[in-house]
């Protein structure tokens, strides 16, 4: 499930907790948008990385 489908999802758990003011929800919809900022974050670091190793191994190619 991609982060952007989780963050919507918190929100609506979020917005249906303010609207039956079940605070439970609104936590459970905060912490699945946190979730989803945190993976969303994890993915771009490891493209970075990923991009980062594609350019060292481009350079050493060269190099031989």
């Amino acid at each position: 499930m991609g982060s952007g489908i989780d963050d919507m999802k918190g929100r609506a758990k979020e917005a249906a907790g303010d609207l039956t003011d079940n605070d439970d929800l609104k936590r459970e919809g905060k912490a699945d948008q946190i979730g989803a900022t945190v993976k969303e974050k994890a993915e771009k670091a490891k493209d970075m990385v990923d991009n980062a190793v594609d350019d060292v191994k481009g350079k050493l190619d060269r190099d031989r």
